[in-house]
């Protein structure tokens, strides 16, 4: 009798962890729009103002639509899988490298990519790595960044809510 509690206890307890971890990932899922008044920093120059995700066991779509000051807006799809693998794009005429994974065990998604600009001094690559955390309500996505080039580093955080 006590073997038949405990066991049912274990079985309950694997439930409701994997319903957690099932739970954290999906709730990346959704179309979320900057929160303006949160995120700082916001120039003239074009901003993401949008992200719509779709996380699946195993990749990740998401439509990133960013903004200037006009309020044209400049939609893009990225599908990535989340093992890691780099896949390449073009993005409005610019080359783009990127790559998803998961973080163990907070559930963070964390994307690296590489866009390559072609000015008048050459080829420049602007390289950025974001790592995405949904709030505990799931309400919120908090989006922090280290963005280099070679005219030097810039670190922030953009703040997502999520459109109901």
């Amino acid at each position: 009798m006590k073997a038949n509690k405990f066991f049912s206890l274990v079985i309950l307890v694997i439930f409701v962890v994997s319903g957690y971890a099932v739970e954290k990932k999906s709730s990346y899922s959704g179309v979320w729009n900057l929160n303006k008044e949160k995120t700082t920093a916001q120039s003239s120059q074009i901003f993401l103002s949008k992200i719509s995700i779709n996380l699946k066991k195993d990749s990740v779509l998401t439509v990133r639509t960013y903004e200037n000051a006009n309020g044209e807006t400049y939609p893009f799809d990225e599908n990535l899988t989340l093992d890691g693998k780099e896949f390449k794009i073009v993005v409005y005429d610019l080359p783009r490298k990127a790559k998803a994974n998961l973080s163990k065990p907070e559930g963070n998604l964390v994307i690296e990519s590489t866009t390559t600009f072609t000015g008048n001094s050459g080829e420049v690559d602007f390289s950025l790595v974001e790592t995405w955390k949904v709030s505990e309500n799931g309400k919120e996505l908090t989006v922090d960044f280290v963005a280099k080039s070679s005219a030097g580093e810039s670190k922030g955080t953009n703040y997502f809510i999520k459109s109901e």
